[in-house]
């Protein structure tokens, strides 16, 4: 496993193990429980040890099937991160969240905790003056946003008792809005690590013409070749998805693929097909 640099210095895996349907959808399913420990431990076993989670996955219920995952392994070599589902304008509210993730995840201290969406009818305020709690606490390593756009990471920015950590996008060679917005850019400046989820456009990279005929180039699969794409870029580390274990032997070995430049640049360009065209 290769690592970036937070802020301040500590150590993030550049390629992480999402959890999102792992424990059902925004509601609890316990059909493939086994089968999603597995998935975990074996991500673990072979380097993931950058764990994503969210209060709001399987309404919870992944978190609790994160925790039963991790108790073989020693929880200082692991950085796990959760979300706040929702914000109020009462700092209790979010305190009972982040309790909530605690004892589900059975840990003391989350790595890294993001707001996992704004909430334009509802000021931040009140969280961030809980999370400036909770982290003087040392409930809370690091403090994240997800899915903000510019001016509300930079209000953001304003409001946490310590820098910003990480903002968790989706950003892939066919999801470019954050880079259009301004995010991207803005975090590269400022020393914010852009997490990027649904790093393989939900399966659809690996049919794109332009991935599948560079990849077959470099003798590596489309999913490598995207990733590694992804992670060479400054302050960008990823969260791809997969519950097969040769599929996260795979993704690593998106670590040790060199792209040209010139391949490199007709990435950078490629043509995005229309439904991924989203407004900036």
């Amino acid at each position: 496993m290769r690592y970036k640099s937070l802020y301040n210095g500590d150590p993030i895996p550049v390629i992480g193990q999402g959890t999102w349907r792992l424990g059902g959808g925004m509601q609890p399913d316990t059909s493939q429980d086994e089968m999603a420990v597995r998935a975990i431990q074996d991500a673990i076993e072979l380097g993931y040890t950058h764990l994503d989670t969210a209060e709001m996955y399987g309404g919870g219920h992944t978190e609790t099937l994160v925790a039963r995952a991790i108790r073989p392994f020693q929880r200082d070599q692991l950085f796990i991160a959760s979300k706040l589902w929702k914000i109020t304008q009462d700092p209790k509210d979010t305190l009972l969240s982040l309790e909530g993730s605690l004892r589900r995840l059975e840990t003391e201290t989350l790595d890294l905790y993001l707001i996992h969406r704004p909430n334009q009818d509802e000021p931040m305020e009140a969280a961030f003056e809980a999370l400036n709690t909770a982290a003087s606490q040392g409930k809370i390593r690091h403090l994240g946003v997800s899915n903000f756009s510019l001016q509300q990471l930079r209000k953001a920015k304003t409001l946490a008792g310590m820098p910003l950590a990480a903002i968790q996008v989706p950003y892939s060679l066919h999801q470019r809005r954050y880079q259009a917005n301004g995010v991207i850019p803005y975090c590269q400046q400022h020393a914010i690590l852009v997490v990027a989820y649904s790093p393989l456009d939900r399966g659809y990279l690996v049919e794109d013409p332009l991935v599948q005929r560079l990849a077959a180039q470099y003798g590596a699969t489309a999913a490598q070749l995207a990733l590694s794409w992804l992670v060479r870029q400054p302050q960008v580390a990823a969260l791809p998805m997969s519950t097969q274990r040769t599929h996260l032997e795979e993704n690593l070995k998106a670590l040790d693929l060199e792209i040209s430049p010139e391949d490199n640049l007709a990435l950078d360009h490629i043509e995005l097909p229309e439904d991924r065209l989203w407004p900036v």
